[in-house]
């Protein structure tokens, strides 16, 4: 990697934590020039605008969150479990990610809204594809057998988003992680309740569940 790819991708980083705590339209040019440490000519050596930034630094945002989310699915093997560990992976983000400022796809989409057209649209995109995994890992538990059939995919994959995201706002807001939590032992009993009721009985009697 060149040193002009390391520049860039350094001022994409900084100025990911930067947007993510204090949003696009509360960060300025000053406010980037501080946390990279470069001079506004130094910056637009490499993007031609504070919005091409943000649109890079969003990017580099999604790609941090979304590469917990393969780690943690990766062996795991059935519906259930995935489901389990996507609800953990996303309860432990305020220890585990080191992108300051909580969860970037609820900050963008909350920000974006009909300010900035092409960042909203990214924000979408990011939010479809984690709509997309969960509603596979459904439909595919449900053509295993493990999930109940009258279960729809895109209503687990919009109860799970909404109770997450909404546990982090509070989270964040009131600086106590009771609502994450209280936000994941619901969810996993949620989860737990859409297996086929005879697997879920016979994984009670194997005693998997406290």
């Amino acid at each position: 990697m060149s040193k002009a790819e390391q520049t860039k991708n350094r001022i994409i980083q900084q100025a990911a934590d930067l947007f993510n705590q204090q949003g696009y339209a509360g960060s300025s040019m000053s406010d980037i020039m501080a946390a990279t440490g470069l001079k506004k000519g130094g910056i637009y050596n490499h993007f031609a605008s504070k919005d091409e930034l943000a649109i890079a630094a969003f990017d580099f945002a999604v790609q941090q969150v979304s590469q917990r989310y393969i780690q943690a699915l990766k062996g795991k093997q059935g519906a259930i479990p995935c489901l389990q560990a996507i609800v953990h992976t996303f309860s432990t983000a305020p220890e585990e990610v080191s992108l300051k400022g909580g969860c970037p796809l609820l900050n963008t989409a909350i920000e974006s809204d009909d300010t900035h057209p092409a960042l909203r649209e990214r924000t979408q995109r990011a939010m479809s594809r984690w709509r997309n995994l969960i509603h596979q890992v459904v439909q595919q538990g449900i053509e295993a057998g493990e999930i109940q059939p009258t279960v729809n995919p895109d209503a687990v994959a919009t109860i799970l988003i909404s109770t997450l995201e909404g546990s982090l706002m509070m989270t964040k807001l009131y600086g106590d992680r009771i609502h994450l939590q209280r936000a994941k032992e619901h969810l996993d009993r949620y989860v737990e309740d859409l297996q086929v009721r005879q697997e879920a009985e016979g994984r009670r009697q194997e005693g998997s569940y406290e």
